[in-house]
């Protein structure tokens, strides 16, 4: 019924338009959102996840909500850096199936002290399932700035619907929204037959709104970037005054595919919180853990302590600023704990937790003007700290970014909400995601770090006393 509709005929009815790109929007040139969510068939029905049910509600909610994600990012003849949608000139999206001839089980593993918690080993997959990587989105060498998988398994009931979206369009809760839309579309499909779909809240797209805000907004100086001008030697190269033309041409991110998950049961979550502190959140206790748990793995690594730990911490200005609820841009930072080593090995995980909450509470309106600031006065700063961030024999750098209340669970394509949450997460070394585990209410950590590196990092008693070490 739907697969008579070409992806061009439907993307057909976008309107030429040019929507504002911010700042925040243009630093995350090169960075993606990736995620695959496991969907399973219980109750057999022949249509589970329709290709065509996805592909049609994914076109049709971008024509009438999201042009942005087939635009094309441009500096216009004002200097302003804007996403240019014209229907002659589409930066079309990557829709596919794919037909694994495996089933989904020969990819899962499970937790040693509980066969009933399900994880998708994405090393195993790649490593034996004869798929190739899934591509990456990006809007470099004319890819597509989105890309959508729906894979099928052998007589399995699960379905994997895996995506990757750029940076540049939407955060954690931008991308949420839209994942959200895009299902609220494909239930409509399903029910009415018909596409004609009205959202019940629909986004946010103007980064208008944003920019009016903090324009009114003075920035304080937040003590990183104090460090950084201070302790980290300047990029022998000098970076433009128009940070647009710089940014929009700014190469991806290296790719990071040493992932590595981490899972943390309920039971253990307390624990850990009982034992290091119960006064702090389990976020703040587990970032100490890990941060001193990653220098020593460091120190094994590389046989030398490293200099300086950076510990990052990634928030959500949407909490903290006068914006619609249902704003879709970028509006996440990073705060940035930069601490010597010594302080955070000689350190009881109650008070390295308590630095780490210091320099994470900077996080007000004020906090974020800086950054945009930052970006916009002094690009230079900003790849010299992204040179600085990383592991290796002078560093130590523990990126952190909690996503575990997000509204996962609400992304229902009509036939429930997803069973497994799994990722395919290529950005940063060094970068740890926050997930739930639906499963038995635990967390999962998405940790990007070299192999070597953890395997020293499993046999690190400390956190071997609340971690399980799933792949």
């Amino acid at each position: 019924m739907l697969a008579s509709d070409t992806t061009s005929a439907i993307l057909a009815g976008i309107k030429p338009q040019e929507l504002q790109l911010t700042t925040l929007d243009l630093a995350q040139m090169g960075i993606t959102v990736d995620s695959i969510y496991f969907y399973k068939n219980d109750g057999g029905a022949e249509d589970f996840m329709s290709f065509d049910l996805l592909r049609r509600s994914f076109l049709q909610v971008v024509v009438d909500h999201y042009p942005m994600v087939v635009g094309r990012p441009i500096v216009n003849s004002q200097g302003q850096a804007v996403m240019s949608i014209d229907p002659a000139n589409l930066c079309m999206p990557d829709i596919a199936e794919i037909h694994v001839a495996h089933p989904a089980d020969a990819f899962m593993t499970t937790r040693s002290a509980d066969t009933t918690v399900k994880f998708f080993d994405v090393k195993r997959f790649y490593r034996d399932s004869g798929v190739s990587r899934l591509p990456r989105a990006t809007y470099h060498k004319d890819h597509s700035a989105a890309i959508i998988r729906v894979l099928r398994f052998k007589d399995s009931e699960y379905v994997g619907l895996a995506y990757s979206l750029s940076h540049v369009l939407f955060d954690g809760s931008g991308m949420t929204t839209f994942i959200n839309h895009w299902a609220e579309y494909a239930r409509h499909l399903l029910t009415t037959g018909s596409a004609d779909c009205k959202l019940a809240e629909p986004p946010v797209n103007s980064r208008a709104a944003m920019q009016e805000y903090f324009d009114s907004i003075e920035p304080v100086d937040p003590p990183f970037i104090r460090h950084f001008r201070e302790n980290v030697p300047p990029l022998p190269i000098q970076f433009p005054a128009q940070i647009a033309p710089v940014l929009i041409a700014s190469p991806d991110l290296p790719i990071c595919e040493e992932q590595h998950l981490i899972h943390f049961s309920p039971a253990s979550m307390e624990r850990m919180r009982q034992d290091i502190d119960a006064s702090q959140t389990t976020n703040m206790v587990l970032m100490a853990l890990c941060a001193q748990a990653v220098v020593r793995a460091n120190t094994l690594t590389y046989s030398t302590p490293p200099q300086i730990s950076y510990v990052i911490n990634a928030y959500d200005g949407r909490l903290r600023a006068n914006m619609p609820p249902s704003f879709t841009g970028n509006i996440s930072c990073t705060t940035v704990a930069p601490l010597s080593t010594t302080m955070v090995i000689d350190s009881s995980y109650k008070d390295l937790a308590q630095v780490i909450k210091k320099y994470s509470s900077m996080v007000g309106s004020e906090y974020t003007k800086a950054v945009i600031h930052t970006i916009e006065t002094d690009l230079g700063l900003l790849f010299q700290a992204s040179s600085a961030l990383c592991n290796s024999p002078q560093t130590s750098y523990f990126g952190f970014t909690a996503l575990r209340y997000f509204s996962f669970r609400t992304i229902d394509f009509g036939f429930g909400s997803p069973a497994i949450l799994s990722f395919d997460y290529f950005v940063k070394e060094g970068m740890c995601r926050q997930y739930p585990n639906f499963q038995d209410g635990g967390i999962d950590l998405v940790f990007n770090y070299p192999d070597d590196n953890f395997a020293h990092l499993k046999q690190d008693k400390d956190l071997a006393k609340y971690a399980d070490f799933i792949y």
